[in-house]
């Protein structure tokens, strides 16, 4: 699912392209991707773009008349731009949005539809999609603190809920608990206040550094190349492979359709995590150290 790195360089490379532009037509292809009635799409036909701006995960795009579009990408969902008179990949477009000076396209790979579009009227409307979770940029390490520890989750929970911090998620959520060594399953009112500074300063560095890098990567052209799993992360997507801290292989929990990856010797003090699926097959035969484990793959 694109984060809010990701999201905030589509936001950047989207606003340079139509504000100021006007938007000419919307084409629905798949119906199930509108999930609001009123307004039309075809209401915002002819009208210029004023402003794109993030919405925790979601896209929001402003045309005249207080419109907005507000576009939620979820797991699969990506955007392409083609410049006018550009021809168009062949690819099935769920929605098009047509401009003066060329188109934006949402795609979802899969055949699971997540994704969804929202056309609203005025900032109340828009602002109900704002799950409200805090922006990090614009936070201090009490008001972070604050947020975190007001109840009891796993770290991991914390982190990827868009009601406590916004625009964070799984692959994120990794790379941030990895730099401040902490274990995802420790409770936000366990720790004390030397982990949740270094939690914040985690949360805040891993958002700035990959908003960066995904801005420089993105510099001659539009942002083609969204993906929860990137060249240099840490543990996310990584599992078995060498931390690049300790050397120690990344580990895991799977549950449903995501995994949470972490380091046992910088993130829990060498102890291996449950994996529920695991446990619950090799019962006591699951290693409860990161050593038991070391020793049972030499034999």
């Amino acid at each position: 699912m694109p984060e809010l790195p990701d999201v905030s360089v589509y936001v950047d490379a989207i606003a340079a392209r139509v504000v100021g532009h006007r938007l000419e037509r919307v084409t629905i292809a798949k119906p199930f991707l509108l999930r609001s009635f009123a307004p039309s799409p075809q209401e915002l036909a002819g009208r210029v773009v004023r402003e794109v701006r993030r919405l925790g995960k979601r896209i929001a795009i402003g045309v005249e008349g207080e419109l907005w579009l507000v576009l939620h990408l979820m797991i699969a969902g990506r955007l392409h731009w083609y410049a006018a008179g550009k021809a168009r990949k062949q690819r099935a477009a769920l929605a098009t949005f047509d401009f003066d000076n060329g188109s934006l396209t949402l795609t979802e790979a899969g055949t699971k539809r997540r994704a969804s579009l929202y056309v609203v009227a005025g900032a109340p409307a828009l602002a109900a999609h704002d799950p409200g979770g805090l922006e990090v940029a614009d936070a201090t390490a009490a008001t972070f603190a604050a947020r975190i520890t007001a109840a009891s989750h796993t770290l991991k929970r914390a982190l990827t809920d868009p009601r406590i911090l916004s625009g964070i998620g799984n692959a994120y959520s990794d790379e941030i608990l990895h730099r401040a060594r902490l274990s995802p399953l420790a409770f936000t009112r366990s720790i004390g206040p030397a982990e949740l500074d270094r939690l914040f300063e985690a949360t805040r560095g891993v958002l700035e550094d990959w908003t960066a890098r995904l801005r420089e990567e993105a510099a001659s052209g539009f942002p083609e190349n969204v993906t929860a799993f990137r060249e240099g992360m840490a543990v996310h997507g990584r599992y078995g492979k060498p931390c690049p801290v300790c050397g120690t292989r990344v580990q895991r929990i799977r549950y449903a359709e995501n995994e949470t990856n972490y380091c046992p010797r910088c993130q829990t003090g060498g102890r291996m995590l449950s994996d529920r699926s695991l446990a619950r097959l090799l019962k006591d035969d699951w290693p409860k150290t990161i050593e038991e484990l070391e020793r049972r793959e030499s034999v």
